[in-house]
C-alpha cells in the first residue's frame, strides 16, 4: 500500500514527493553532496530529483544501469512539463485573439 500511495503522490506533486523524502528518509542526504543541489533539482526539476534520490545507490557509487533510465525518464516528464505549459498559453492566446 505504501509504494502505491508513493507512486500516486509523485505521479501528483514532485515536490510534494521530495517534502516526504526529505521528512522520512535520508534518501536526499545520500543522494546529493550539497544542499545546493538538492534545493535547484526542487525548484527546476523536481521529478528528475525524485527519480535521482531514489535510483542513488551508495554501495554502487551512485546511479547504475536501469536507475539512469529512470532518472532519464524523470527528465523527460520535466521538460514535458514545461513544454505542455508553454503550448497551453499559446492555445489560449489564439482563443483569445
Amino acid at each position: 500500500m505504501g509504494c502505491c500511495a508513493g507512486a500516486v503522490v509523485l505521479a501528483g506533486a514532485p515536490r510534494l514527493a521530495i517534502v516526504i523524502l526529505l521528512i522520512f528518509t535520508d534518501r536526499l542526504t545520500v543522494a546529493f553532496e550539497s544542499f545546493w543541489f538538492g534545493l535547484i533539482g526542487f525548484l527546476l526539476l523536481p521529478f528528475t530529483t525524485v527519480f535521482f534520490a531514489l535510483a542513488y545507490s551508495e554501495a554502487d557509487g551512485g546511479v547504475t544501469g536501469i536507475g539512469w533510465v529512470f532518472v532519464v525518464i524523470g527528465l523527460l516528464l520535466d521538460l514535458s512539463s514545461y513544454g505542455s505549459g508553454g503550448y497551453s498559453r499559446q492555445q489560449r492566446d489564439r482563443v483569445a485573439a
